[in-house]
């Protein structure tokens, strides 16, 4: 990061990188990069609602709720902030730039909320959320940008970097849940969080420094443009960044509906703001943009329901779930591995199929019909569980909990990783950053909501058999009749992508 105007990068796609493993040299250091920030995001995640009743509300079940709600609130913001984020390193710093110095923000942030005080709490996840927005959309959109327009690789080479990003939320539960149970008096039954925060802090510093040493090979990409240039501007973003802290700290503590409500607003304006960018370039230009924002409302509905994972799930998992086996309990913590084991152990498996199928290979809309409904077997699995499995003493089998992250886990990658090099095809060539931000976006909505959903499975007096059946129940119709919709609709919204795959 110099202080004099760089001269402008090269356009993307038009660089030869050396290739390893059949994709771009770069593409493996940000893989590598995005380990280490997930493995930050996912240490933390898994135990933040359980901490929250654990430390502010004295392990009474009667604050799973609030708990859920701010978990979701959490969650959207860290999502909402992709917006800003893209924006600010489409027009104003760089993506480069943003990314180092999102990692330095999320740093300061995890180390904010190991601090036992309720107002510190908040304000470290506050921070953590706005270090994620600058970090989190720009290095998936330099991925895109490793790529030549046209190029085959390019769904593959998200893949593997889907893969990245899982395999850092695999080891991350375990190793913090093991040192939360092992470190500063921690026990299984009441781990000490202060290490899993302490570890993830430690993730996100390596993440920062494997990028900053690693980000030679991208030759230019993801520099300032012409007039990007000087440390000023990095100053100002910086000093934008604490003012905002503030700002989210306050979204934090508002009602969740409320908080939905202000994110609509501004899904509502960034459609806008992309439809009139579409427009301007081109009928094609806004076919695409059209087509993208349509599937953006369905990606709303998956998040929903699959973000169960890190709330209701949870709950679900430490009051109905049978974890014993003889001796040994099963962690609560050890749940959130489950997806990304799959993940990693499907993901090869699913992008084969993909290119095996292929002039039969489904279109983006089907696939997202896919996984919107996969994501729905998955709540039929439990419907059955909680109607039909519940022992004398309350619980239901283990195995059934751990197929519904299976399955949910086929759904994500019929879904996700195609989302995000579906943005990069889609938005406008001058918005891509913010096209992904958009994508982060409809993403924050969905978990917004999915604390509320969540909530209202807990109820006042906390998770049971019967309100989680009567809560995925209403899961299970909603996502069904969803893919279903998009099924049906998908040959309109294939025609808007012009030709795009």
């Amino acid at each position: 990061m110099t202080g004099a105007t760089q001269p402008a990068p090269p356009a993307p796609g038009q660089i030869q990188f050396q290739d390893r493993m059949g994709h771009p040299r770069p593409l493996w250091m940000l893989f590598m990069t995005e380990f280490w920030e997930r493995f930050a995001f996912y240490g933390m995640r898994w135990a933040l609602a359980l901490y929250i009743v654990a430390q502010f509300y004295g392990g009474d079940s009667g604050g799973e709720a609030p708990a859920s709600k701010l978990y979701g609130a959490y969650l959207a913001l860290v999502y909402a902030a992709a917006l800003f984020g893209g924006y600010i390193a489409d027009r104003v710093i760089g993506y480069q730039r943003s990314i180092l110095l999102g990692a330095v923000v999320m740093a300061t942030g995890l180390f904010l909320i190991m601090v036992p005080n309720e107002d510190v709490f908040r304000i470290g996840l506050a921070t953590v959320i706005a270090g994620n927005g600058l970090f989190k959309p720009n290095i998936s959109t330099m991925v895109g940008q490793l790529y030549a327009t046209g190029d085959g690789r390019r769904d593959s080479g998200f893949t593997l970097f889907y893969m990245g990003i899982n395999a850092g939320a695999l080891i991350a539960p375990v190793l913090t849940g093991w040192a939360a149970e092992q470190m500063f008096g921690g026990s299984p039954q009441m781990p000490a969080y202060k290490a899993v925060f302490i570890a993830s802090g430690i993730g996100m510093l390596i993440s920062l420094v494997w990028f900053w040493f690693g980000r030679a090979q991208l030759q230019g990409i993801g520099n300032p443009t012409e007039g990007q240039g000087g440390m000023q501007r990095v100053l100002f973003v910086a000093l934008g960044v604490l003012a905002a802290i503030p700002l989210i700290y306050f979204l934090l503590s508002i009602d969740a509906g409320i908080l939905g409500w202000i994110l609509a607003a501004l899904f509502v304006a960034l459609c806008v703001l992309i439809l009139r960018e579409g427009f301007q370039t081109g009928t094609v230009a806004r076919d695409k943009a059209i087509a993208m924002l349509i599937i953006f409302v369905f990606n709303v509905l998956f998040w929903i329901f699959f973000e169960q994972a890190g709330s209701s799930f949870n709950f679900l998992a430490q009051n109905v779930v049978n974890r014993d086996f003889g001796d040994w309990t099963f962690p609560v913590g050890w749940f959130q591995s489950v997806n990304s084991l799959a993940i990693i152990t499907l993901a090869p498996v699913i992008a084969w199929i993909w290119v095996r199928m292929g002039r039969a290979n489904p279109s983006i809309p089907r696939k997202f019909g896919l996984g919107i409904m996969f994501n729905g077997l998955a709540f039929l699995l439990l419907m059955i569980a909680l109607s039909g499995m519940v022992s004398d003493a309350g619980k239901i089998p283990f195995w059934t909990l751990f197929m519904v992250y299976v399955i949910q886990s086929v759904g994500e990658l019929c879904l996700s990783p195609i989302g995000l090099s579906m943005v990069t095809k889609l938005a406008p060539v001058r918005l891509v950053g913010f096209g992904m931000g958009g994508w982060f976006l409809s993403t924050a909505i969905g978990n917004n909501l999915s604390g509320i959903f969540a909530s209202s499975v807990s109820g006042e007096g906390g998770l049971s058999a019967a309100s989680a059946l009567s809560g995925y129940t209403f899961g299970f119709w909603v996502l069904i009749s969803a893919g279903a919709l998009l099924f049906l609709i998908a040959p309109l919204i294939q025609r808007l992508m012009h030709g795009v795959k």
